[in-house]
């Protein structure tokens, strides 16, 4: 059976070691999901035109959307009124909803604020950045 395709919504700069430890965890031939590897900071463009195409494709492919909520998640970005969000987040979060997908959030520090399109979402919460935390969440979304 193929893995179920999750798109990882991460602020690059502040929690991409996070990411690296979900990629980790596909080695798993026991989980059941593969996460998608592009983040806004990760498309070799500095045109919001551009990396908005190419995180649009990136959700689009996917079933499920994992938000890693850190403390930079609903900043706003310097290019909010390009993005037409409030950051790159929030761009992906209104994404994944418009496109259907099954939205889990997981807050990495229970003091981090969710990025606005996440709240009244009906996403599904990991209570912790743990693995058997997040499958549950994924399976139960």
């Amino acid at each position: 059976m193929a893995k179920k395709k999750v798109f990882v919504s991460f602020d690059y700069d502040n929690d991409k070691h996070y990411k690296a430890l979900l990629k980790a965890w596909d080695a798993n031939p026991k989980f059941d999901f593969y996460f998608s590897d592009l983040s806004s900071n990760e498309i070799n463009s500095s045109l919001v035109s551009v990396v908005k195409q190419a995180l649009s494709r990136k959700i689009n492919e996917a079933k499920y959307t994992l938000v890693l909520v850190g403390k930079e998640a609903n900043k706003q970005h310097k290019d909010y009124k390009d993005i037409g969000y409030k950051n790159w987040l929030n761009y992906e979060v209104a994404k994944s909803k418009e496109h259907k997908n099954k939205l889990v959030g997981v807050k990495l520090s229970s003091t981090n604020t969710s990025p606005d399109e996440l709240l009244n979402s009906r996403a599904k919460w990991a209570m912790s950045f743990t693995q058997g935390s997040i499958i549950k969440a994924l399976e139960e979304a």
